[in-house]
């Protein structure tokens, strides 16, 4: 999504938590803009709430200001691992939704205080219903979605446009040695799906577009039938 953004002359200022890593990424962005325009970074951390407020500071002080924050870290692992390990289980549910969200939150504040702007945030398909495969990450993308959506609902006429992104299985360092479903997905084409909601304001958007027709054929389908399935 960074590469779209500054290819297309969008200033860009990156957040994470591993410095050397966003120097890298800074760079490589840098010469892919259009204009002279810096490209910068600041240290976040989603395991630390405590840096959250001085991050979203400095990207304002480095842009000048910015209209839109874009929100895609989270941590995950396979359900047979979280039921084994309850530490790692409880370092993603924190991350995924509570830290998740008041990041969200300093972010929409912030926003709203200077008029509105864009807040895209990656949830999952995973969300759309309770399924075996991943009942502990679905709680926290269930979570998420639906306060996203209530974002949404209280502030969209105040000037907040809240996306939420819904992709399903996407070939990254995340799902690597993972079995691939039908419909797996590149990056790529995943971020030129969110861009075009945040650039048409749409609220939800399935990532590729074909899922939001399977997730609608799940939401219809019976417990008992979701008890049997495997999916």
């Amino acid at each position: 999504m960074a590469r779209h953004l500054a290819e297309r002359g969008d200033r860009v200022h990156l957040l994470g938590r591993d410095g050397s890593d966003l120097e890298k990424c800074a760079a490589d962005l840098q010469v892919r803009m259009p204009s002279a325009a810096t490209v910068t970074w600041s240290p976040c951390d989603l395991e630390r709430p405590e840096t959250f407020a001085e991050a979203l500071a400095s990207a304002d002080a480095a842009l000048g200001g910015f209209d839109t924050i874009i929100l895609t870290a989270g941590l995950f692992a396979p359900q047979p691992q979280l039921e084994a390990d309850q530490a790692f289980t409880a370092r993603m549910l924190q991350v995924n939704f509570t830290n998740t969200l008041l990041l969200c939150e300093a972010a929409r504040t912030r926003l709203l205080a200077r008029g509105g702007g864009t807040l895209c945030v990656f949830s999952s398909v995973a969300g759309e219903r309770g399924r075996k495969p991943v009942v502990l990450y679905w709680a926290t993308k269930a979570g998420l979605s639906a306060y996203l959506e209530g974002l949404d609902h209280k502030f969209r006429a105040e000037g907040l446009r809240t996306i939420c992104v819904k992709p399903g299985f996407v070939r990254t360092s995340m799902t690597a040695g993972l079995p691939e479903p039908p419909f797996a997905a590149n990056p790529d084409d995943v971020a030129r799906v969110a861009l075009r909601a945040i650039d048409r304001g749409t609220p939800v958007v399935y990532a590729p577009p074909i899922w939001g027709l399977v997730m609608m054929v799940i939401r219809w389908l019976p417990r008992t039938v979701m008890r049997k399935v495997g999916f």
